[in-house]
């Protein structure tokens, strides 16, 4: 009899744990070809400018059942792509971007915020030429599927947030250049 026990509850002791309510945190590998941060600001009130970088890297975790999840992505601030080869050299320098000295970015999340079982919003640390500010992303879309052409599970984002430039010594020509950036950051990323 108290073999039956014991196997019975050894038994249920392994379904509780197998459940999907305790089910591992996923980790997702951000796709470089598909992830593109963005920025806009105001010049001179003539128009909106909109930029982005072309090199991204880092990870995203998520526990779909915990509504938990972690984002730490590196921007490589050397591939700013303003559609001019000349204009891109300027904003990496030292009045700016400063990339001789400061080459990445890095948001590292402290809290992902869920409605449901999506990611509603992302609030971190985002670090520009080694000075740290808290941002919150606003997550304006998010889709988890199987990925249509590989063998894996992805997922898909976009976020968006403002930033003032001169909080990160990066100010120069504001106010007749925006001090206000708009941040929009197109992600996809495969689960490892």
């Amino acid at each position: 009899m108290k073999k039956t026990l014991a196997l019975l509850a050894l038994s249920a002791s392994a379904t509780l744990f197998a459940s999907p309510s305790f089910a591992a945190p996923e980790t997702y590998n951000i796709d470089g070809t598909h992830t593109f941060p963005r920025f806009s600001y105001d010049h001179f009130g003539f128009s909106k400018q909109l930029s982005r970088f072309n090199k991204t890297t880092g990870t995203i975790t998520l526990d779909k059942v915990a509504r938990t999840g972690a984002v730490d992505v590196t921007i490589d601030m050397t591939s700013v792509d303003t559609g001019l080869a000349l204009f891109d050299g300027h904003i990496q320098g030292s009045d700016f971007l400063d990339t001789a000295n400061h080459p990445t970015a890095t948001f590292k999340s402290t809290r992902v915020v869920f409605e449901g079982d999506k990611p509603v919003s992302v609030e971190g640390d985002l670090t520009i030429k080694g000075i740290t500010r808290p941002v919150t992303l606003t997550v304006t879309s998010f889709k988890a599927m199987p990925h249509p052409m590989l063998p894996k599970d992805a997922i898909g984002a976009n976020a968006t947030t403002m930033i003032k430039r001169s909080d990160f010594n990066a100010g120069k020509y504001a106010p007749n250049v925006g001090d206000e950036v708009t941040l929009e950051i197109a992600m996809e990323a495969i689960k490892e």
